[in-house]
């Protein structure tokens, strides 16, 4: 589930804390670019946001939780740089592994709304707010 294909119905998966704050895909895949890159700025980038929304992420990340799941270091003569902690590391498989068995334990709904779904409907944008389609 965590390529998502826009031809195939998906479920998202995201966790609701007290306060406000969620844990999703975003939030995964941020920590994911950090491990890649080794930097917030260049993760930032690979997702099209600046470093000042993925910093914040980050530490919203940092906050939820026990223990932090990116630790970084300011720049200086090495530069700076981020990695991604054991414990980020963790959260980011038990987070994909929870997709996977929400995708598995969805396969048969999933299956028949595939089945029922109209091929020729328009893309999504919608919403049940807005008003019918004049004839």
């Amino acid at each position: 589930m965590s390529k998502q294909d826009t031809s195939v119905l998906t479920p998202v998966l995201r966790i609701d804390f007290p306060r406000a704050e969620r844990l999703g895909r975003g939030k995964i895949m941020l920590l994911e670019h950090i491990r890649e890159t080794g930097s917030i700025s260049a993760a930032g980038r690979a997702m099209d946001m600046s470093y000042r929304r993925a910093w914040l992420l980050v530490s919203a990340l940092n906050s939820m939780f026990k223990e932090e799941a990116v630790s970084s270091q300011r720049g200086g003569k090495q530069g700076g740089g981020a990695v991604v902690t054991p414990f980020g590391e963790e959260l980011i498989r038990r987070f994909r592994a929870m997709e996977e068995k929400a995708e598995t334990a969805f396969s048969e709904e999933l299956a028949w709304l595939e089945s029922n779904r109209n091929p020729d409907a328009a893309p999504a944008g919608g919403s049940l707010t807005d008003p019918a389609p004049r004839s």
